[in-house]
């Protein structure tokens, strides 16, 4: 693999003929409208060198062991770690190591109801790199009878053709939000209770779905116990089919938050197949412009979410966008990583990129307007696969895969072997 990131002056045609591949093979793969560049771009350049991979040395480890792990050797991890002494390894140091191997992950990614687009045209070129897709497409009502907003077959049928496994994914939605108090009725009730499980259950078996994806978000932290019981008895009614569950990202368990303390962590990871750690939207729609998942912010999450979830049960989230934020308003617009890549060269903004947040921002004028955008791009990405990695995670969630971020695609094709 090869980043470049472009400086003044430099043309796609010189870089391309330095790293000896097509122009257009570049515009491709990096979603580009064209050939223009700017300062600060990140370009991918798939070649047949894999990245290393990340490993956190543990208790009485010896780089013999390791290497045998990857397949590779005590010298040839030394190599790639100048400094590193092998007889005195210190617990939590990263180290880098070469390997054949390449990362064997689980993933999911999400999409609305649809019968064509972007979402079937990622199905189509990249159904290899998901095992998973929760269409969003359920709520319930205050009695707890699931219920859907759209058309689901066509795009369950589409998972099934591409190889990729649906899961039925329900919110707590209603009226365009998310509804704490339609989550607590419904948990503390245990009629109503029965009456979700009972109904999702009928739509999982009717539509063919391999499982169910939970995105109950902001619990009142009165009926955390009434989730975990809930989702042990959602288990046992889906027996071999998969229950992943959504989590909201935290570094400490705070049960009194009225956002993240409905979550009890350990209780959820005993109950679910799967939990992914919604490490996205740090900067939000109408907060302050920040970055949308800094890299030292998801290693608190997932150092949090490891002590009471085993890493062969955790994911972590991946955003697919950037947002555009008007200052001083905060006024938000979200965009698809490569159309806010692309924004950049249209309005001719040089990028910059935040070395401890591993995340890429700029800055335009419209309209009298003072615009800041954070957005994602390969060199962001190919960081969190590498956390995700040091830490031993099982894999990824996407949100979402309507949103074109060919540089991730990419990447993944290189770097990753998916578990279906």
């Amino acid at each position: 693999m090869t980043i470049i990131v472009v400086k003044k002056g430099d043309s796609l045609w010189e870089i391309a003929t330095k790293n000896k591949v097509d122009p257009s093979r570049i515009i491709e793969v990096n979603g580009l409208d064209s050939a223009a560049l700017v300062p600060g771009l990140a370009l991918y350049i798939p070649n047949q060198n894999v990245v290393n991979r990340r490993y956190l040395i543990k208790n009485q480890d010896n780089l013999s062991e390791i290497g045998s792990r990857f397949g590779t050797s005590a010298a040839a991890i030394m190599m790639a770690n100048p400094g590193i002494v092998a007889s005195s390894l210190k617990v939590g140091t990263e180290i880098s190591i070469p390997s054949p191997y390449k990362n064997q992950l689980i993933t999911l990614g999400f999409a609305f109801p649809t019968s064509s687009g972007v979402v079937f045209e990622t199905l189509e070129e990249n159904g290899d790199k998901l095992s998973y897709l929760a269409i969003v497409a359920y709520s319930f009502t205050e009695e707890g009878f699931a219920f859907i907003d759209g058309d689901d077959l066509p795009l369950i049928a589409k998972c099934k053709q591409a190889g990729v496994t649906p899961l039925l994914m329900i919110r707590n939605f209603q009226e365009g939000d998310f509804n704490a108090d339609l989550a607590g009725d419904v948990l503390t009730n245990s009629g109503f209770r029965a009456n979700l499980i009972n109904s999702m259950l009928n739509f999982v078996r009717e539509k063919g779905y391999g499982g169910v994806s939970m995105d109950i978000e902001f619990i009142p932290p009165a009926r955390r116990s009434d989730y975990v019981l809930f989702l042990k008895e959602l288990k046992a009614g889906l027996n071999e089919l998969i229950l992943h569950v959504n989590v909201h990202a935290k570094t400490a368990d705070n049960p009194d938050n009225r956002i993240v303390g409905g979550h009890d962590y350990r209780g959820i990871g005993e109950a679910a197949d799967l939990v992914a750690v919604m490490t996205i939207d740090y900067g939000y729609p109408t907060g302050p412009p920040e970055p949308i998942s800094p890299l030292w912010w998801m290693g608190e999450v997932i150092r949090y979410a490891l002590a009471n979830i085993p890493g062969s049960k955790l994911q972590s989230a991946f955003p697919m966008y950037g947002y555009d934020w008007i200052v001083p308003s905060h006024e938000t617009k979200a965009l698809s990583a490569q159309n806010a890549q692309n924004l950049a060269i249209a309005t001719s903004s040089e990028i910059t990129f935040d070395t401890s947040a591993a995340s890429p921002t700029y800055s335009y004028r419209r309209e009298n307007s003072k615009h800041v955008v954070w957005l994602e791009d390969i060199r962001s990405i190919s960081a969190k696969y590498e956390l995700i990695d040091a830490y031993e995670l099982i894999g990824a969630t996407y949100w979402q895969i309507g949103l074109q971020f060919p540089q991730n695609w990419a990447f993944m094709e290189q770097n990753t072997l998916i578990i279906k």
